[in-house]
């Protein structure tokens, strides 16, 4: 990939972009150049702008985010080559996996069941028991009945229970985002801090302050890359173009006259020479 060209931003980096955009416009009033916000444009009507224009402002970082990138795919290499080895082992989390799909789909039906159960042995029961003289059986559905609804108010609690140690064990196995930033290598972090700068200072705050100067310009004319300081011109110039005047001296045009006719010094057939 050539330096001076812009890389698509990834899907996981844009969530990175946006918070990076908010903060400036959070701390827009902090910033002399940045203090008309709310007066022309309000700081929505200029995040919908800065992201619509997210591949020109970006543009602006791109060496630094090339080369965050690659640090950062470094990093994963070898992570991702040993989660793949680990996929093809011994299979042993095969059985874990296909035991913990059971258990779910018991605790799933299980509630479902048996209250469906407890319903109709109810319903029956207590609908024969208005008979005269009520079956003997009528009793037992009624007792079966509420045997069901007590099972279906265990499954209910054990699910819930069951739910409640899940999430306990993954709050505690679980890490904040800036715990896992401070636990990144030191030329990937370096990496990523200049990758956020440079998209900040040279991308984000002079695409706002443009948008307030002239908010009616389009993205294009006010993203910061455009601007002559900050790339290089294209190496041409116009062709010169000179008038026929300035050319060399012409020499003598060629003058032409008309031919030279005289009459005939002998007259018809009816005259004789002398």
């Amino acid at each position: 990939m050539h330096m001076n060209s812009a890389p698509h931003l990834l899907a996981e980096d844009r969530p990175e972009y946006e918070r990076i955009l908010d903060d400036a416009l959070r701390h827009a009033h902090e910033r002399p150049d940045l203090a008309a916000v709310g007066e022309r444009l309000n700081a929505v009507q200029l995040r919908t702008m800065a992201l619509d224009a997210t591949a020109l402002i970006t543009a602006t970082a791109a060496t630094e985010y090339e080369h965050y990138v690659k640090a950062r795919k470094e990093l994963r290499g070898p992570a991702e080559g040993a989660g793949q080895d680990s996929g093809h082992g011994s299979g042993t989390d095969d059985p874990n996996q296909s035991g913990a799909g059971i258990g779910a789909v018991v605790t799933v039906l299980a509630p479902v069941l048996a209250g469906t159960a407890a319903f109709i042995f109810l319903l029956s029961g207590y609908l024969l028991r208005l008979l005269n003289p009520p079956p003997s059986f009528a009793s037992t559905m009624v007792a079966a009945g509420w045997f069901f609804a007590a099972v279906m108010a265990a499954a209910i609690l054990a699910a819930a229970v069951g739910l409640l140690i899940t999430a306990l064990r993954n709050g505690s196995t679980s890490q904040p985002a800036e715990d896992a930033e401070n636990e990144l290598p030191e030329d990937v972090a370096r990496a990523r801090e200049a990758w956020r700068h440079a998209l900040l200072e040279r991308g984000i705050l002079p695409f706002l302050r443009d948008a307030l100067a002239d908010p009616d310009a389009g993205p294009a004319s006010r993203t910061p890359h455009r601007s002559a300081n900050r790339i290089p011109k294209i190496g041409y110039s116009r062709p010169d173009f000179t008038s026929p005047d300035d050319g060399p001296a012409s020499g003598p045009r060629p003058t032409f006259t008309s031919p030279d006719f005289t009459s005939p010094d002998f007259g018809g057939p009816e005259h004789e020479l002398d």
